[in-house]
């Protein structure tokens, strides 16, 4: 494939061409030149106004649903859903029928990822199936290639499995990822415990379920590193979608410490507050839930600052069945491969360049992938954006099979126009 990406602005810190307007010329797969104007025959051309080029983006954060809920979701609408939303690279939850805690489970999705533009990274069970009870083998599953650890929607409540994992995976160079919920807290809980589930008469989700087991682990981490005289440069845990204004601050106070901890938020905090639920939309039903303005306001900060490493979408597909229901007895989640890009770049007030960094570098870092950078020679892992349209996000634009996202109707700031990856354009 030859692809000739016309006029286009390169967002990408690591290159020498950051910042600059420029023709890439693709060929076979990898970046063959760079510069100010290209002119080349038989080629497919890319071009448009204002059209921005970054390293492929990298989402920490997918529920794939499949096996076993592909009713909701399969590997295929999965990765169209991805590549439509801009991301090269996702990482992809472990609780799926069965639960992924095999080397097998591992093999399907990197089986299945050779034959897709977006690669699939698989995040492998700590404990087996996600009860935080028993241990996984976890080397094994290190060794067949598992991205990271986590229980994925089920907090890790066992303190002694946390601390033991954070023991075991760290001379590994491995990576934990933990929601934070204290779920003796949250039993039936429906939104944010506040003044407007009181007024709703919902069950409330307190913001102290989520801080204090962020108190907890970093209690932990530091035990567990109390004794280690070099921690190295990489996060060790990581936080997964945090909402909370206390939790922003007790995380930037532990990197100020210098604990070896990261995190990050779903770009649909962001967007929506408890007070967007008195209709009962059970689009807007997403644990952890819609808080504040104030916490808001936090996350706001946290990603200006540095505290806040990522921003994923947390996407996590519902059928009908499940969502089309009273708001007490609908599931929990939206879908947000399609719109993470449009609703961070509307909501976040980071710039373009460090709100890439958050889709890109970082993420790169934290799971320990190969840098990536536009420049001749390398592979062309690249998506291609426009920062600046203005679109209104309809039912069409969903590539997912599931429905579930209170965004449509809603106008975004913000556009992907395609990925590259692999030798293919998406």
């Amino acid at each position: 494939m030859k692809t000739l990406l016309k006029s286009v602005k390169i967002i990408d810190r690591k290159s020498d061409f950051n910042g600059q307007i420029k023709d890439i010329l693709i060929i076979e797969g990898k970046i063959s030149k760079i510069a100010d104007k290209i002119e080349d025959e038989g080629v497919k051309v890319i071009e448009g106004a204002n059209l921005h080029v970054s390293t492929g983006w990298i989402d920490m954060r997918v529920s794939p649903k499949d096996p076993g809920y592909e009713s909701k979701e399969d590997l295929t609408s999965l990765c169209r859903a991805a590549a439509a939303g801009g991301f090269t690279k996702i990482v992809t939850l472990p609780n799926t029928r069965p639960t992924v805690q095999t080397k097998e489970s591992i093999a399907y999705y990197k089986g299945f990822s050779k034959t897709q533009v977006v690669d699939i990274l698989p995040a492998a069970a700590i404990t087996k199936n996600c009860e935080g009870k028993d241990f996984t083998e976890m080397l094994d599953l290190h060794n067949a290639g598992a991205i990271a650890f986590t229980d994925g929607e089920h907090p890790l409540w066992n303190a002694d499995i946390l601390l033991k994992t954070l023991q075991y995976l760290y001379p590994i160079n491995g990576f934990l990822m933990n929601r934070p919920e204290e779920t003796t807290l949250t039993l039936f809980g429906q939104m944010h415990e506040g003044i407007e589930s009181t007024l709703l008469g919902m069950k409330g989700i307190p913001s102290t379920a989520e801080e204090l087991i962020v108190m907890r682990d970093l209690k932990l981490l530091e035990y567990a590193f109390s004794q280690v005289s070099e921690t190295g440069k990489n996060a060790v845990l990581h936080f997964s979608t945090i909402s909370t204004k206390r939790a922003v601050e007790l995380i930037r106070e532990a990197k100020v410490r210098g604990l070896p901890v990261s995190c990050d938020i779903a770009a649909h905090q962001l967007a929506f507050t408890d007070a967007d639920l008195k209709e009962f939309d059970t689009n807007l039903k997403v644990n952890p839930p819609f808080r504040e303005i104030n916490d808001i306001e936090a996350l706001q900060e946290g990603l200006a600052d540095g505290t806040i490493d990522v921003i994923v979408s947390d996407h996590n597909p519902q059928d009908e069945e499940s969502k089309n229901l009273e708001f007490d007895m609908a599931d929990f989640g939206i879908i947000g491969l399609e719109t993470s890009f449009g609703v961070a770049n509307t909501y976040s007030k980071l710039s373009v360049e460090a709100l890439v960094d958050k889709l890109t570098i970082n993420p790169a870092k934290l799971l320990r992938l190969s840098e990536e950078t536009i420049k001749e020679g390398e592979i062309a892992n690249i998506t291609i954006f426009n920062p600046d349209l203005e679109w209104t996000f309809m039912e069409k634009d969903i590539r997912s099979k599931a429905k579930n996202t209170p965004f449509v109707g809603r106008k975004l700031r913000g556009k992907v126009i395609g990925i590259i990856n692999k030798n293919q354009f998406a």
